[in-house]
């Protein structure tokens, strides 16, 4: 019995898109028929996912780049927040997420808002890769690549707990942003950053203060 499966690619680099479908349809089951759409952008993507909820046959799967131009009404800012809309109105369907960004703070959160059946970081991918990802989703989801998972073991072993705030503040140092403008990015007081960050130079046992000896030290422990 042939299994007829929906898939919507949306990424906004037509190359990387047509390597992705040349190996799923290259690797594919006997059993399997795949058809595949393709989305550029935000617009697209929401336009083809109604689309399909109004002729009755919803996607089984999306695959979704993080990277995209926003839609241009401004609601959808990047593929995170597609993949986040796709769980709402196609619940059913199993979503990939593709992305460059490597970042224990970007996985952790992508992980905790989206909870996707397959999260791939595109510097660990190859075509085998892909193609073992995408029978996993359709028989025995999650599938995770290798950055994803070291990510994931570190904050298990590690007995640090840190909140939300503090994650985003571990990132936004990572990034380079300075302490005095962390409040506007936190929508909370100066001294509330310096009260939180005293706590995570606790936490870390960061002995001479410095926020770059913070970073190396979460870094190790898989939370940068």
């Amino acid at each position: 019995m042939i299994e007829k499966i929906k898939i919507l690619m949306i990424d906004d680099h037509p190359m990387i898109i047509e390597g992705y479908q040349n190996t799923l349809q290259f690797t594919k089951k006997d059993t399997q028929e795949l058809f595949i759409d393709i989305a550029n952008n935000c617009d697209e993507a929401i336009s083809y996912m109604e689309k399909s909820i109004r002729n009755e046959r919803p996607y089984d799967m999306l695959f979704v780049d993080i990277s995209l131009p926003p839609s241009s009404d401004g609601a959808m800012n990047s593929g995170e927040d597609l993949a986040e809309y796709a769980r709402k109105i196609l619940p059913e369907a199993k979503i990939v997420i593709l992305t460059m960004f490597n970042e224990s703070f970007r996985i952790h959160n992508i992980i905790k808002t989206i909870n996707p059946e397959g999260f791939l970081i595109k510097s660990d991918l190859t075509s085998s890769e892909l193609a073992s990802a995408f029978q996993a989703v359709l028989n025995n989801p999650p599938f995770y690549s290798g950055t994803v998972n070291s990510h994931i073991r570190k904050a298990i072993a590690s007995d640090i707990v840190i909140d939300e705030k503090n994650r985003k503040i571990l990132h936004l140092l990572s990034q380079g942003v300075k302490t005095k403008n962390l409040a506007a990015h936190l929508d909370i007081s100066l001294s509330a950053v310096e009260k939180r960050k005293k706590q995570l130079k606790d936490l870390f046992s960061v002995e001479d203060g410095q926020d770059e000896t913070l970073l190396n030290e979460a870094r190790k422990k898989g939370f940068v």
